[in-house]
């Protein structure tokens, strides 16, 4: 019989893809495997479509869940999802998160898999129920997916790192590429995404910024737009939304070549920055989703270390203040990143973590 992995990840979308290099890694090490995945509705879309694995099981977190359901209704959903899971009989369950994961080492036990697979902290009650622990420890200052990647260690996965992988619903792609055409709009030589979300407000970049640089982009390079965003109101608690500053930018942007691109769910989001040429954003899940579409990357961050959260195995400039505000970043230094962005991509050249001022 065939063995059987479940993938525990029930972090952020960028977290989910920075895991996608282990699941392809295991994929090739047993090829012949059932590989699941558990994942929360919200990041679900990221493994939608990859061959590397067999079954997406997912559960709504409380503050995700839809109007009109109650937090008792989603938890008993969560317990018919475990009950579900475990009827599969695991042979190995990996919790596949940085150091030790109390909440789904939890989970990973009522499964009752044969083997359960994650990072070990000493004093942390209940790590001895990991029958494979790999001891947490990081010696020098690593990216997210190469620490994920530790996690295979165990298995004797220890082949060179694939690279970060989604895959573009092929309807949502249909469209885009419809509504650009219908654009009838000169071939430019690059079409340029432009993300102007991000859920920190330190990672935010101003409105009239995003319209300096544009301008300046289309003015330089003819270049064109896809602007995503994430829908709705900003006075929203749980899920703030941009819809009046792309409002603002399409506004001011008038005579540019722009197709506005709003993320009402994440497989449009994947689907928009999968046709784009190259991309402007901050950090966050939308950055690391045009890194595993293998697109060059300016990106400006803000809080995160970059060190730890880069755009993985793609050209990229990344535009960090001394103060870690976005906000000071300016848009001739964003234009200047950009001019170099487009050197390193014409050359090949994969970025290196820096800070610029």
């Amino acid at each position: 019989m065939a063995l059987r992995f479940l993938i525990i990840r029930r972090d952020n979308i960028g977290d989910l893809v920075c895991t996608t290099p282990m699941l392809r890694a295991l994929r090739e090490r047993f090829p012949d495997a059932e590989i699941h995945a558990l994942v929360n509705s919200y990041n679900r879309p990221v493994l939608e479509n990859n061959p590397d694995v067999d079954g997406i099981h997912a559960y709504t977190k409380v503050k995700h869940r839809p109007a009109g359901k109650t937090a008792a209704a989603v938890l008993i959903d969560r317990a018919r999802l475990v009950m579900n899971l475990r009827r599969l009989k695991f042979d190995y369950v990996i919790l596949a998160a940085p150091r030790f994961q109390p909440r789904s080492l939890q989970l990973a036990r009522l499964l009752k898999p044969q083997h359960i697979i994650g990072y070990t902290e000493a004093g942390r009650r209940g790590a001895a129920s990991i029958d494979m622990p790999v001891p947490y420890a990081l010696p020098t200052p690593m990216h997210e997916v190469d620490d994920v990647f530790r996690l295979l260690a165990p298995l004797g996965v220890e082949a060179a790192l694939p690279p970060l992988r989604v895959f573009p619903d092929p309807g949502e792609a249909k469209r885009l590429r419809e509504a650009l055409a219908a654009r009838n709009w000169p071939s430019p030589p690059t079409l340029v995404g432009l993300h102007i979300s991000a859920r920190k407000p330190s990672q935010r970049w101003p409105a009239q910024r995003f319209v300096e640089l544009a301008r300046r982009l289309h003015r330089e390079y003819r270049a064109a737009f896809m602007l995503f965003w994430s829908p709705g109101d900003n006075s929203n608690p749980l899920h703030p939304g941009d819809d009046a500053k792309a409002g603002e930018i399409v506004t001011a942007l008038e005579g540019v070549p722009v197709l506005p691109c709003p993320s009402v769910e994440l497989k449009q989001l994947i689907a928009g920055l999968s046709l784009c040429e190259r991309v402007v954003c901050s950090d966050g899940g939308a950055m690391h989703i045009a890194a595993a579409a293998g697109k060059p990357i300016l990106c400006f961050f803000g809080q995160s270390e970059a060190t730890r959260w880069h755009p993985w195995g793609v050209p990229y400039v990344l535009l960090q203040s001394p103060g870690r505000e976005v906000g000071d970043i300016t848009v001739e230094q964003a234009f200047e990143a950009f001019r170099d962005l487009l050197a390193k991509s014409e050359s090949g050249r994969c970025g290196a973590p820096e800070a610029r001022p």
